[in-house]
């Protein structure tokens, strides 16, 4: 693991106890080891047994951290950051602003330790029909999450349509930011594009 990677794991795993450590760590050490042989053989040819066996675990344990083999590509640790992040920012800070700012942190943390493996997720995104399927439900939790935080803040309902709209707007500038950085190999600061993506959807919203 990258010093970078250990970086980011201190981070994640700083309030958490030690079972909770112990399980984010098996959970980091499968998803390296499928990265790298997805990397090698690709994705459509590597087997859970495999995973499994580079992470030194059992296809159980596998399955106990991963549903599926898609999970690995799609689930990640940047909600529970851009939560944390959220609850962090100032309550009398406008929305759109408390947004922007729990979503870029993350971010660049996220891709301090991980950018090369962000850019094979997001080509197996493309490629692979089951991953992109798999990845709506997740999007969907993520949305349910982001309503939550925003109702606490605002008073609305998170099931109300406004908000829903809202959180929908900027999942879609935000999924196409980073689609957008992928198709360009990632030459781009993908956190300075969400940042310019985001605040035009400010500006638009105000």
């Amino acid at each position: 693991m990258s010093a970078t990677g250990s970086a980011l794991e201190e981070l994640l795993a700083a309030p958490l106890g030690l079972r909770e450590r112990k399980k984010l760590k098996t959970r980091r050490a499968i998803r390296a080891a499928a990265f790298g042989l997805f990397a090698d053989q690709g994705y459509e040819a590597t087997t859970v047994d495999q995973i499994a066996a580079a992470a030194e675990v059992s296809p159980s344990t596998f399955f106990r951290y991963f549903p599926t083999k898609e999970d690995l590509v799609i689930s990640d640790d940047y909600d529970p950051l851009l939560e944390a992040a959220f609850r962090a920012r100032p309550q009398d800070e406008p929305l759109i602003d408390s947004l922007r700012a729990a979503m870029i942190k993350p971010l660049r943390e996220i891709l301090a330790a991980e950018r090369d493996d962000m850019l094979l997720r997001m080509r197996l995104y493309r490629e692979v029909p089951a991953i992109r399927s798999r990845a709506m439900t997740e999007q969907q939790r993520t949305s349910d999450m982001m309503c939550g935080l925003l109702a606490e803040r605002t008073g609305h309902d998170p099931r109300s349509l406004e908000l829903r709209a809202v959180v929908a707007g900027i999942l879609a500038a935000s999924s196409e930011t980073v689609i957008y950085w992928a198709e360009r190999d990632g030459v781009d600061d993908v956190a300075d594009l969400l940042d310019a993506a985001l605040t035009a959807l400010a500006t638009s919203l105000r």
